[in-house]
């Protein structure tokens, strides 16, 4: 005789194996780990001019390169086209998790893209003064200096927000976005969630 309990645990188990899905591939995961661990190797452990401060910047740089290539030929998640959106979209999308009311994105909600665009913005910006000032011909100028600094130091006010916020939306979603930057998993899209990665699959 069939066991009913064997019965409901078959439903339950197959449907575990399409709840989620692939979002974030191991490019833009390595990327978004090679810029945590270079700011804080950077920022408050190597001295600044040294060398290893210098090869941490060098390895943030490429990685910043790589990232950018992939905005365009990448999966459908890491894609630009994916995230980039209008001013007033974003503006809507924060107007919105203000009153906690905010729509849950598969990807990059609008305004964790406008996040990531400036995120690359001001890395890429810290990451040219601080190979000029190796230079001899940009040695000790001081605009230089205070720009990377300023760069540096925006950075890191960045990341506090963006923890924050990624955080917050965890708990309103009640998934843990830490843990999906390292397996690269999220939950797949039910009721009024958005997913623009028409390409993503479940598996």
């Amino acid at each position: 005789m069939p066991d009913p309990v064997a019965q409901t645990r078959l439903p339950m188990a197959l449907a575990g194996e399409v709840t989620s899905v692939r979002v974030w591939d191991p490019i833009v995961r390595i990327f978004h780990w090679t810029v945590v661990l270079g700011v804080v190797l950077d920022y408050s452990l190597l001295d600044t001019g040294k060398l290893p401060h210098r090869y941490v910047g060098y390895v943030v740089a490429g990685a910043l390169v790589v990232r950018i290539l992939w905005g365009f030929i990448g999966s459908p998640h890491a894609r630009f086209a994916d995230f980039v959106v209008p001013p007033r979209v974003a503006v809507v999308h924060l107007w919105n998790a203000l009153r906690r009311r905010e729509r849950r994105y598969i990807g990059h909600n609008p305004a964790g893209g406008v996040m990531m665009l400036g995120l690359m913005g001001v890395l890429a910006i810290t990451c040219l003064t601080g190979w000029m000032q190796g230079l001899d011909a940009f040695w000790g100028i001081a605009w230089v200096q205070r720009l990377h600094g300023f760069g540096a130091d925006l950075i890191v006010a960045m990341a506090v927000l963006h923890v924050t916020a990624a955080l917050a939306e965890s708990v309103l979603h009640r998934e843990n976005l830490v843990l999906a930057m390292i397996t690269g998993r999220k939950r797949a899209a039910t009721g009024t969630d958005i997913d623009h990665a028409s390409a993503a699959r479940r598996g």
